[in-house]
């Protein structure tokens, strides 16, 4: 409300700076001949009153500024009449300027601004907009930073490495691919960095699996059959080309093997679910047995809390010995942060991410849940 309060004046102060120049009326020139000669006249009386001239000298005074004003009268007669047809006229053209002034002012800034504006959008607050101008700000910059390191050192693979994701997310896919395929010639062909370059190729092509990019995501299954992100993505390759029955296939196979709780399984499912598949009853995360709960049920707060420790340093064991556990390994996070254990947590991230250093995807997760926990910043 206040807002259009504050258009309204703005409004009436423009149209009241257009209309006020022409409200004024043209008058007379009060230095005309006949004023100056009536003024004559009457200093003539005053004059001859206060004796200071004679009645002869005031009557041929009198008689001589008479018939001066007497032809100044006849000569301006004919300028008085076209004067008031003029000012006739021009009284109309000023109330017919002043009247469209008045509706087609306020109209027109009505007109552009529903045009141009965006009178339905919600205020944002200020330190919100700040903060986006601010973030935005600190990633072009950290983005140039890196451009400019590469520049100098073309063969950093770590420089790359943090380019490319950035790209992605940017939008910049020309970038991203280009830099996808640096990293390969630096570094060689894997199965992720495969499948990252299909995945930019296939951001270039607004989400379609071209040729090329399907190429790259078979060269990442060849080298790595349970590469995940390849393996969607041929999926989608094929619900694209119209063969639904086998992007199903696909699909089902990452769902039957993917470990409890990964937070990608939605996303398969719904594709699944697109095609018309079938998806596999969903694996519940191991947990304590049926007996333990019923037992926990029972037991005071301390003797519940030193089962759940108990539990806790079982997992810690188990993962010694199956060290490639990513969800063993999430789930044991989650359980010393629960506990209140930050540095046992710290300490397990730090052994997670040595037993998954051979699987860049695992890693990349294990790392992405320590984040999430607060464990790292």
């Amino acid at each position: 409300m206040t807002l259009w309060l504050v258009f309204a004046l703005m409004t009436a102060t423009a149209a009241f700076a257009v209309l006020w120049p022409l409200s004024g009326r043209k008058t007379a020139p009060g230095g005309s001949d006949v004023v100056v000669y009536r003024d004559q006249l009457d200093e003539i009386a005053r004059d001859r009153a206060a004796g200071l001239i004679g009645e002869a000298e005031a009557e041929a005074a009198r008689i001589e500024v008479s018939r001066r004003l007497l032809a100044a009268a006849d000569a301006a007669a004919p300028e008085t009449a076209i004067e008031a047809s003029s000012a006739g006229s021009s009284l109309w053209r000023r109330r017919a300027t002043a009247l469209a002034g008045l509706l087609l002012l306020p109209a027109g800034a009505a007109a552009v601004y529903l045009a141009l504006g965006s009178p339905q959008l919600p205020g944002e607050p200020l330190a919100a907009r700040l903060a986006a101008v601010d973030r935005n700000n600190s990633i072009a910059s950290m983005v140039s930073q890196v451009e400019a390191h590469l520049e100098r050192n073309p063969n950093d693979v770590r420089g790359f490495e943090v380019l490319a994701p950035i790209y992605l997310r940017m939008g910049r896919y020309a970038d991203a691919v280009a830099t996808r395929r640096k990293l390969i010639a630096l570094s060689g062909e894997s199965a992720d960095r495969e499948a990252d370059l299909g995945e930019a190729l296939t951001a270039a092509a607004n989400g379609i699996v071209t040729d090329e990019a399907k190429n790259a995501f078979d060269s990442a299954v060849k080298l790595d059959a349970q590469q995940l992100k390849a393996r969607f993505f041929l999926g989608l390759a094929a619900e694209q080309d119209g063969d639904k029955p086998k992007a199903a296939t696909i699909w089902r196979g990452l769902l039957e093997q993917a470990p409890a709780g990964v937070p990608w399984i939605e996303t398969v499912r719904e594709a699944l679910a697109r095609v018309g598949g079938t998806p596999p009853p969903v694996a519940a995360a191991p947990g304590p047995s049926a007996q333990e709960v019923e037992a926990a049920a029972g037991m005071s707060a301390e003797d519940r809390n030193a089962m759940i420790r108990g539990m806790v340093a079982k997992l810690a064991d188990r993962l010694k010995q199956q060290s490639d556990d990513l969800e063993g390994w999430q789930r044991l996070l989650r359980a010393y942060m629960v506990l209140g254990e930050r540095d046992k947590a710290v300490a397990a991230a730090a052994d997670a991410k040595q037993a998954l250093a051979g699987s860049p995807d695992k890693l990349r997760r294990i790392e992405d849940a320590a984040k999430d926990l607060g464990i790292e910043h």
